[in-house]
């Protein structure tokens, strides 16, 4: 008898399948594809936005900054005022994909957000996003070690206040 025989004989369920049925089932359920959010905090010039497309490149990178990247010349044109835009905008983003993913689950199981997040509050978005589309989170903290430029032309005192405010939960 080989070994499928001998667990069907030996361990018929009540509802009339057999064990090695119920088996591939729940193989089936833990061989689904983990679904990722990684997001990527750091100030700016930290290198948060290179890393990112390094480590990620085959990944779907979502940054605010993108937001101010003229789509016909390609040119970063920064407005304070379209901040909050900017960021309703990343998020939006974050979310249509995890919705694509709930459709098929091989579109966008990692997702790499790359923005300051200087303050806990300012993930909570991401973290209730991953929560209800089932993804798990990673935050990593993107330092500048290697001399990085502030390529926006953030101002020195905002950089210093980004610095003091910056939250790390441990």
């Amino acid at each position: 008898m080989n070994r499928e025989d001998y667990l069907n004989k030996t361990f018929p369920l009540e509802d009339g399948t057999t064990y090695i049925q119920n088996l591939d089932k729940h193989l089936n359920v833990t061989n689904k594809v983990m679904k990722n959010l990684i997001l990527l905090r750091g100030l700016p010039g930290s290198g948060k936005s290179t890393f990112a497309k390094t480590m990620w490149s085959e990944l779907v990178v979502c940054e605010a900054d993108d937001y101010f990247v003229d789509e016909e010349t390609g040119e970063y044109k920064f407005n304070a005022r379209d901040l909050p835009k900017a960021h309703n905008w990343c998020r939006f983003r974050v979310e249509t994909f995890m919705k694509d993913n709930q459709v098929n689950e091989h579109f966008y199981p990692n997702i790499v957000v790359s923005n300051t997040f200087t303050q806990e509050w300012e993930m909570e978005e991401y973290f209730k996003l991953a929560e209800q589309y089932g993804y798990r989170v990673h935050t990593l903290i993107v330092e500048n070690r290697h001399g990085g430029v502030n390529e926006h032309g953030v101002p020195k005192e905002k950089l210093e206040q980004m610095k003091d405010r910056f939250s790390i939960k441990l």
